[in-house]
Order: structure tokens, then C-alpha cells, then sequence
């Protein structure tokens, strides 16, 4: 018996698509495309027709919702290919189409009509309240309560570092129903219009890769109970089915970062010259370099076999575990050596190798930390070894 590494021909042959319109359309103009962190809206309208002569918009789209019909892996080398590039937000602004997080499609009837359908046709936005200042990567601490009150719940919380608040029409919102039950069927999952009293803006931060998320504030917020989606402490049942698709997405960004890291640092290895010598001759940089190559190498592995486990109907919970935590990790590592390999020019804006050393550290943070995914493969270790 053997193992087939290599990708089937037809993504390949996507692949090769993706990175010829990365290299000729994106990469030239990463200088031009954003005013701050939002892209242009000429840019947004060019990247968003050649997704679509690509064949990958609306990417995140079930089939049966007018989407593209891509599987996992094929989503995966999308992600990947745009990785390569800081042409694009870090966050935002979806080329790809538009984002509606795997919780929007357990809404039926009305609900459905009301905000799942508006956003696949770009008519509304919709914000993932989750992270608070008291329960980022420990969402159990969830301080944020839903309270039961005959038709209605009453909410009152705080959240921060919320991506899109100002822009978006409704949030979707975790809330505790039974803290005492924390994560284990005591959180929530609700629907809530931004324009319903009590709910207002509170600070927005302006962080060092660019973007500014928001703080909302919820105060005696009153939300019909039909408003609830799936069932009352469902919340992170029903997230389940977006988590694994969302860590293998930081995987196959990583990737692309690193790949765009090992290009940077060997060319200019091969041009910069020092003490008479190019630095691709001294053995210090020949390492950095062979190392960079191999936890490539070893993340393409992770996230192909995690997004085809996936793709495939199993769970691969672990798997996704590993793509998020060392590719984040090994693609902060390949900034920071293409930094240091071009020295002082590496720390210019003239250069897109800042960006990536700013917007890859921050992934080693958010959407669980990679001190959490550590915790949890020990925990999976000490059950299976021990």
C-alpha cells in the first residue's frame, strides 16, 4: 500500500490559477489597494470579478444556497494562495463573497428569510459576539447572561474586540443561559438587531495589525425567544460545525504567508552581499532557510489531511487542532526570519514583510490561543498514551 501526497490535477490546476492571478493582479499593487486597513472600493470591485473568472466566489456558500460547491480542500487552497499576499485586510472585506458563519444556516422559516438569506446577497452584515474581557480563550468565564422572561430574554454583558460591529446590521451572540453549566450547555447562541434598545457602541480599539474592532455594550437588551438559535444551551453544539472549517482556514492562511516568507528571504539571500559574499553562502542563513522550507512542507500535510478529514465526514477534531496551532506558530516563525535575513530594510512599509510579522503574530492569539490548542493536544495525549 502506498499514501498519495500530491493534490488531484483539478487543484492543481486551481492552485496554479489562484497563484498566477496572486502574482500578476495582487501582488504588484499590495502598496495601493488599502486606504488604513479598507481595501478601495475599485480594488474590492476588481479582486471580486476575478474571483469570480476564477471560479471561487462565494467560496463559503453551501451549494444549495448559490454557492460554489467547493469542498474543504479546495477551500483551503484558496486561502492558502490569498495568504501570500498583504494586498488584502488581515479581516474583512470578503473578495471571496460574503461571510456567513455555519450558525446563520441552523436559522429556519422567517428567520431564515430575515438574516441568512439578506446577507448571501450581500444586502445585510452580521458581527460573532463572542469574547469578552473576562472570557476570550475561556468562554465558560462567559459573563454576558441571557435571562428567560416569558416571551422574551433579557441580555446584559459586555463584549470585546468585536470585527465589523459598526458596520453590521444584527450580531449573532453567545450569551450564558446556566453559567453554572458554563460550556457544557450553559451558553447560548441569539440573534440580535443592532438597533435594539440597549444595545450601543462602546470603545473601538485600534490594533497593531490595522483593523479597529468595537466593544458593545448590552444593557437590559430585550430579545424575542424566537430569536434563540437552535436550543437554549446549544450554543457551542452548534458552533461545532464552523470551528474545524475555521482552523483549518489560520492553517491554509499560514501557509501562504510562510510560502511568501521563504520566496522573500531566499531571493534577497541570493542579492544582498556582504563581506564579499552573498548571504545564501553563509551557513547561518542556508539553516533558517531549510528550516523554513520543512515546517512548510509539514504544514501542507496538516491542513490537507485535516481539511480532507473533514471534507470526508469525520470529525478530526485534533487534526484541526494541529493545522491552527503549528502553522500559526510556524508561519510567525518564517516572518521573523525573512525579517531578520533582510535586516533593516525588513522593518520598512516599503517592504510586505512587516505586515505579515504583524497580522501572523496576531493569529498566534486570537481565535484560540496557541497556549489553548497546547493544552488541549496534552489533554488528547495523556487520554490516548496514558
Amino acid at each position: 500500500m502506498s499514501m498519495n501526497f500530491n493534490l488531484p490535477e483539478e487543484l492543481q490546476m486551481l492552485q496554479r490559477n489562484l497563484r498566477r492571478y496572486v502574482d500578476t493582479e495582487m501582488i504588484p499593487h499590495e502598496r495601493e489597494t488599502m486606504v488604513g486597513n479598507e481595501l478601495k472600493p475599485e480594488w474590492r470591485e476588481r479582486f471580486v470579478k476575478g474571483m469570480k473568472e476564477l471560479g471561487v466566489y462565494k467560496l463559503d456558500i453551501p451549494e444549495e444556497f448559490g454557492g460554489a460547491g467547493l469542498g474543504l480542500l479546495a477551500k483551503a487552497i484558496v486561502w492558502q494562495e490569498l495568504g501570500r499576499t498583504v494586498a488584502l485586510p488581515a479581516r474583512g472585506d470578503h473578495i471571496t463573497g460574503p461571510n456567513a458563519r455555519g450558525i446563520l444556516y441552523a436559522l429556519k422559516g422567517e428567520m431564515r428569510e430575515r438574516y441568512l438569506l439578506p446577507v448571501l446577497r450581500g444586502e445585510k452584515e452580521a458581527c460573532f459576539a463572542q469574547t469578552e474581557p473576562d472570557a476570550g480563550s475561556d468562554p465558560a468565564s462567559m459573563r454576558t447572561t441571557a435571562v428567560r422572561d416569558g416571551d422574551h430574554y433579557v441580555i446584559n454583558g459586555t463584549k470585546r474586540f468585536i470585527t465589523g460591529a459598526a458596520k453590521s446590521h444584527f450580531m449573532q451572540l453567545m450569551a450564558a443561559t446556566d453559567r453554572a453549566k458554563g460550556s457544557k450547555g450553559g451558553i447560548s447562541c441569539f440573534i440580535v438587531d443592532m438597533d435594539t434598545p440597549g444595545v450601543k457602541l462602546g470603545a473601538q480599539y485600534e490594533t497593531m495589525m490595522g483593523d479597529k474592532p468595537w466593544e458593545i455594550i448590552l444593557d437590559d437588551v430585550r430579545v424575542p425567544a424566537s430569536h434563540l438559535v437552535g436550543e437554549e444551551g446549544g450554543g457551542f453544539k452548534l458552533a461545532q460545525g464552523w470551528l474545524g472549517h475555521g482552523r483549518v482556514k489560520h492553517g491554509a492562511r499560514a501557509l501562504g504567508v510562510a510560502e511568501r516568507s521563504l520566496e522573500l528571504a531566499t531571493s534577497y539571500a541570493h542579492q544582498r552581499v556582504t563581506f564579499g559574499r552573498p548571504l545564501a553562502d553563509r551557513q547561518g542563513i542556508q539553516w533558517m532557510l531549510g528550516d523554513m522550507y520543512m515546517d512548510l512542507e509539514v504544514g501542507k500535510m496538516l491542513v490537507y489531511r485535516a481539511a480532507s478529514l473533514i471534507e470526508g465526514g469525520e470529525e478530526a477534531r485534533m487534526e484541526a487542532y494541529h493545522a491552527k496551532y503549528f502553522c500559526d506558530e510556524m508561519a510567525f516563525k518564517a516572518a521573523d526570519h525573512c525579517m531578520q535575513i533582510h535586516g533593516g530594510i525588513g522593518l520598512t512599509t516599503d517592504l510586505p514583510i512587516e505586515r505579515m510579522w504583524r497580522q501572523q503574530r496576531s493569529y498566534r492569539i486570537t481565535e484560540g490561543a496557541s497556549e489553548v490548542m497546547r493544552t488541549v493536544l496534552a489533554r488528547h495525549v495523556m487520554k490516548k498514551y496514558g
